[in-house]
Parts: C-alpha cells; structure tokens; sequence
C-alpha cells in the first residue's frame, strides 16, 4: 500500500492508468503556455514567418541537400556522407586552397577587424561631443558604400596599368621600374583582399561598441582609482570591456558573419569569378563555384554545412568569452 501511494507521489500511475510518454506531455505543456500567451505570439508572428521562411528553411534544404547528388534539374539522388568525405579527402582545391584562405582571411580580418573597431570606439568616444558624430560617420561610411568604394577606389587604386594611383606613386619615386600586376597576381590578392576589409570593417559592431562605452557608469573609473588603477590600459581592461559585455558579444558575432561572408571581395575585385591560382578562394567562392558554375548544388551544399559548422564554433567560443558570469 505504501508503495502504490510512493509511486503515485512520484507522479506514478494507477494500476490500469495508461502512462504517456514524457515528450508528449511536455507538448500538451507548450501548447497550453502558447495559448495562454496568445496574443505575445501574436505580435511576434510576422518576425517568426519571416525567420522561418529566410532562415530556417534554407538551412534545413542546404541539410538536406548535402547528402544527395543534385544538378538543380533531376530529382536529388541521396548518397549520405559521400560529399563531406569527398571534401575532405579529394577536393584538391578545396584542402590546398580554400581552406588555407579562409583561415588566413579569417584569423586576420576577424580579430583585426574587432580590434581595430574597439580601438576607433574607444579613441571616438574620447573626443569631445560637438565633433564625435563626424568622426563616427567618416569611420562608419565605408561599410555602407562597399561595393561602390570598391569599384571606384580600390580598382583604380590597385589598376595594373601607370594611370593606377598605386603604380603611378611608386614609379614616380623610383620604386618599381614597371606597372604591377597588383589584382592579377598571386603574390598579392590576399593581402589587397585582407587590406580592404579591413577598412570596410567599421560597420554596425563598430557603431554597438561606440554605443557600449557611452553606457558605461563613470562612477566606475573614479572608484577604480582609489582601487589602484593607475591608466587607462587598465580602466580598459578591469571596468570598460566587463561593463560593456553584450555589446563586445554582439560586435564579435558580426565579426565572424561579416568575416566568414566575405568572399565576395575577391571577385569584385578582380572581375572573375575564379581568382588567379586560387589566391583568393574563400569557402563561399567555392560554394558559388560549385552551385552557379558548375550546377552541383548537394556538393555546395555539403560546403555550406562546413562552413555553417565553422560559423557556430566561432560564436560558442565568443559566447564563452564575452557571456555574462554569475555575480557580474
């Protein structure tokens, strides 16, 4: 008897009673929180159509679609692992190439594009506020005019004739003796491509650091003086950056998005949609190269996965350094 009531106590059931499954009872419990908070959902239901429709969807085709052989016109064909294994072990390309790029680009213009956004922030939000804006907008412009910046100076900056600005300084001092082929040539795409991202860098996390330190309690840096801190490298290092967490956490996330999306560069750089030797071959410019040259889109599909899981590691590793600790 005192087993049956223990059993009963524990959520147990009458002999008899049929017992349903635990996944099925947490639905029953969603479902009832979701009506009950109807009208919330309501408001939120044209950002969560939106979300599924361009986001969830896709990534779950680009799933999909990388275990199976498909050209865009046949039915896909599944063939399972196949296309991760033969991206590993025979795309020459992509092992010798790609790879090798996209960590270069990555390593560089990820922590050197973060870094250099919270420098500028920083140095900005010392200025006096009668000319903060300006300098906030002179950083900031070059991310909303990329793609003409780069079609109008960089082109005509790295234009392998004499009439490029490039060129033309560096004979004009004596430096070459002839026009280089600075966008054509292996030697330097890489650096030219990692130069001007750099610059287009400063775009929404440099305005989300700018806006971070401006709510930073200044209370704090006067306490920290009496604490011991002696400069301003470490009232950046013991109060600014723990102040302003969710803003380095959100500026690092655009870092890698911005980083990782990058590959676009090279081909507007260059005019190809293949760089010369592969110099400056980045993952997307292989998912293109494979899905819209090629036609073998369960192959880029498989890519897009890759870089999808590279993507994630690089925010669990920011989530980890920036998130909030108990007790801050």
């Amino acid at each position: 008897m005192m087993g049956n009531k223990g059993e009963l106590a524990l959520g147990g059931s009458t002999p008899g009673q049929e017992v349903e499954p635990r996944f099925v009872r947490r639905f029953r419990q969603f479902l009832r929180e979701c009506w009950r908070a109807r009208l919330s959902y309501l408001f939120l239901a044209p950002f969560l159509i939106a979300f599924g429709c361009f986001i969830l969807i896709p990534v779950f085709m680009a799933v999909f679609l990388s275990v199976t052989s498909y050209n865009g016109f046949t039915f896909p064909k599944f063939i399972g692992v196949d296309n991760f294994i033969a991206l590993i072990t025979q795309d020459l390309v992509f092992m010798k190439y790609t790879l090798p790029n996209t960590l270069k680009f990555a390593l560089i213009v990820g922590p050197g594009g973060y870094a250099l956004s919270f420098v500028f922030a920083w140095l900005i939000h010392q200025l006096p506020r009668s000319v903060r804006d300006y300098f906030t907008l002179a950083f900031y412009a070059p991310s909303m005019a990329g793609g003409v910046a780069l079609s109008v100076i960089w082109i005509a900056t790295f234009s392998g004739d004499r009439v490029g600005y490039l060129n033309n300084l560096l004979l004009k001092f004596g430096l070459i003796e002839t026009s280089q082929l600075w966008l054509q040539d292996p030697k330097y795409l890489m650096n030219i491509m990692i130069i001007v991202t750099l610059w287009t860098s400063m775009g929404v996390g440099f305005l989300a650091m700018l806006g971070g330190l401006q709510t930073v309690n200044t209370e704090l840096y006067e306490a920290g003086r009496i604490d011991g801190i002696k400069n301003a490298l470490q009232e950046v290092y013991y109060i600014t950056i723990p102040s302003m967490k969710p803003q380095m956490l959100f500026s690092a996330v655009m870092a890698i998005v911005g980083t990782l999306k990058a590959g676009a560069i090279s081909t507007q750089l260059t005019g190809l949609a293949i760089t010369p030797s592969y110099s400056g071959h980045l993952m997307t410019n292989h998912i293109d190269d494979y899905a819209f040259l090629r036609y073998e889109w369960g192959y880029a599909s498989a890519i897009s996965v890759a870089l999808l899981i590279i993507s994630y590691l690089a925010m669990r590793f920011c989530y980890r350094l920036f998130a909030t600790k108990e007790g801050e």
